[in-house]
Order: structure tokens, then C-alpha cells, then sequence
């Protein structure tokens, strides 16, 4: 137990603090008195906040359709070949955040490599740049390994004797698949949910990047 000391320390001054700070901020005025002046903004902010549940809420399920088949191939394939997926899903992690957003705003702009492509095969160019397309793009890409990863881990804790004892009482692979793996992997499915919607919600350098001043989330009101 002495060893989470540190941790709940770590806890207490830089997040438990600074939210009760904004808590007690939210019901005080410039000269200190206390007031709740400040919540009759709330009405104009409301777009804002409708916007940034609604990209969350589509991050979160692009993640989900695209990273639980991900995770689901990785852990049919051999130990080695499973080591070098997660080594491709963890590389972009290497890269500073802020690089990462920054390469996809070479490659969404209009001379970008993207519309590069299309034009050499003849197709329409696309504005993809400061659109709320180029914000979930930009969501998904930063935030899919935290979906990955959590349901992968889920996966390989399934034991496989449960899986063949499925098939020997005549569960075919669709049946085995809905009504054991799915609910086994369920807790992996929710703790990436929550990793992804959270930090979504919130996000603002990605809004602020590929979004410019056209989409703004209350990330970028609260900057």
C-alpha cells in the first residue's frame, strides 16, 4: 500500500485540486463574492457542447468498429506475429502528439497527398480541411490504439477450452462468436469506450489544428 502514496498525492494536487478550483470559480465573481452570474452563459455555450458530445460519440464508434475486429485478428495469430501488431499499433504512439496532427494536416489539405492521389486518378479533389470530417479523422487516428488495446487484452484472457467446448456442443463460429467472445470481451469493449469518449470530449489541439476556427468544441472555449 505505501508504494500508491505517491500516487494519491499525485492525485490530490493535480486533478482533484484544480477541478474543485474550477468548481469554486464557477460560483464566484472577478471580486470574489460569490454569484451564479456566471452559469447564465451556459445557453450560448450549448451548441458547442451538443458538437463535442456528437464527435466524441462518433470517435468512439469508428474506434469501435474498426478496432475490435483489429484486436480480434491479433489474437488469432501466432505469439510473433501478434508481438509485431502491437509493435505497429504502439510505433505512432512513439511520435509527439502534436507531430501526429500535424501530419495529417499535410496529408487532408487541399495540395495535400490525399487529394494528390485522387487527382492522379482523374477523381473530384475533397475540402477535407477545417471540417468536422477532418476532426473525427483526426480523433479516430490519435485515439484508436486506446480501443485496440484494452479489448485485445480481453481477447487473449478468454480461455480457448471454452471456445472448443462451444464447438463440441454444436455452436457453429457465428453463434461461439455472439454468445461467448462478445461477452467475454465486454469489459475490455467498455474500459475502451471510456478511453477514447473521455479524452474526445475534451480534445481541443486536434479541433484547433484540423478544425481551425470553423469547428470549435468546448476544449477550444475552455483554451
Amino acid at each position: 500500500k505505501s508504494f500508491a502514496y505517491p500516487y494519491g498525492v499525485w492525485l490530490a494536487v493535480f486533478i482533484l485540486a484544480p477541478i474543485l478550483m474550477v468548481v469554486v470559480y464557477a460560483f464566484h465573481n472577478a471580486d470574489g463574492g460569490f454569484t451564479l452570474h456566471n452559469f447564465s452563459y451556459l445557453p450560448g455555450y450549448l451548441p458547442i457542447f451538443g458538437r463535442s458530445f456528437w464527435l466524441a460519440f462518433l470517435s468512439t464508434v469508428v474506434c469501435l468498429a474498426l478496432g475490435y475486429p483489429m484486436a480480434y485478428l491479433m489474437s488469432r495469430l501466432s505469439a510473433s506475429k501478434q508481438s509485431l501488431c502491437m509493435m505497429l499499433i504502439m510505433l505512432p504512439m512513439w511520435i509527439n502528439f502534436l507531430l501526429r496532427v500535424l501530419a495529417l494536416q499535410v496529408i487532408l489539405s487541399k495540395t495535400g497527398i490525399l487529394n494528390a492521389i485522387l487527382g492522379f486518378f482523374g477523381l473530384p479533389l475533397q475540402k477535407l480541411m477545417y471540417t468536422k470530417g477532418a476532426v473525427l479523422i483526426g480523433m479516430v487516428y490519435d485515439y484508436i490504439p486506446f480501443m485496440i488495446l484494452p479489448i485485445y487484452n480481453a481477447l487473449c484472457k478468454i480461455d480457448k477450452d471454452v471456445i472448443e467446448a462451444a464447438h463440441d456442443l454444436g455452436a457453429s463460429a457465428r453463434v461461439t462468436f455472439q454468445k461467448i467472445i462478445i461477452p467475454l470481451s465486454m469489459p475490455g469493449v467498455i474500459s475502451g469506450i471510456i478511453m477514447v469518449f473521455i479524452p474526445s470530449i475534451s480534445e481541443f489541439v486536434v479541433a484547433d489544428i484540423l478544425g481551425g476556427s470553423k469547428v470549435l468544441l468546448f476544449g477550444n472555449v475552455i483554451d
